[in-house]
């Protein structure tokens, strides 16, 4: 008898291992299902952020290509109003400009 008891208690933890590997395997199969159709969401979530960050920046650019636009034409009739004023006011800018470079030269050479 004590034969019987040990081949039955032998086919019962048989019989839970199986069962214990036929739960993980589906667990992981479950899982690998739930990652797959997690990256799917967030690649879709990341594609479509990318997208809408293309629209805005073409939307940015052409707001700010019209502004330079309107920005240069308003300089350039303001010249053709007043070229001599303009003229003077272009020489000044340069002077001061490079005064500030010649100051700033002068003064890493003296380090």
């Amino acid at each position: 008898m004590p034969a019987n008891s040990v081949d039955y208690a032998a086919d019962e933890t048989k019989a839970a291992v199986k069962d214990a590997a036929d739960s993980a395997t589906k667990m992981s199969a479950e899982a690998q299902r739930a990652f797959a159709d997690a990256a799917k969401r967030i690649e879709r979530a990341v594609t479509e952020g990318v997208e809408q960050l293309r629209a805005q920046t073409r939307a940015y650019s052409d707001t700010a290509g019209q502004q330079i636009d309107q920005a240069q034409q308003y300089v350039t009739e303001r010249v053709k109003e007043r070229p001599l004023a303009a003229t003077g006011a272009a020489l000044g800018v340069g002077l001061l400009i490079g005064l500030l470079l010649g100051a700033a030269a002068g003064s890493s050479s003296r380090r």
